[in-house]
């Protein structure tokens, strides 16, 4: 299974999680922002639904994509990991005064 951090990573994929940050889009309505094919947006949606952080329902003959909380709750979790005390120091030594 991809990494959660590797798969949102990428432009594209990073892209789509902010569009649909705004509500349920098909892909249809999410290819026509792309300069891609609305497979390469199908492929890209298919990666982010395999780390779970959207999902899919069908509709007819459209799928509409929406983020899922608890994958992006993983994706947060998985960000503030590498915010620690030793980054916390770096920050503060780095913006406190100079001598």
């Amino acid at each position: 299974m991809p990494d959660v951090l590797e798969t949102a990573a990428e432009p594209t994929r990073r892209a789509l999680l902010h569009i649909l940050a705004d509500g349920e889009h098909t892909v249809s309505e999410l290819a026509e922002r792309f300069p891609v094919t609305r497979s390469a947006i199908s492929q890209h949606l298919l990666l982010l639904a395999e780390v779970g952080l959207v999902t899919a329902r069908k509709d007819g003959r459209n799928r509409y994509y929406r983020l899922d909380p608890s994958g992006m709750a993983t994706l947060r979790r998985a960000l503030e990991s590498f915010w620690t005390t030793e980054l916390d120091l770096l920050v503060a030594e780095a913006t406190g005064p100079k001598s």
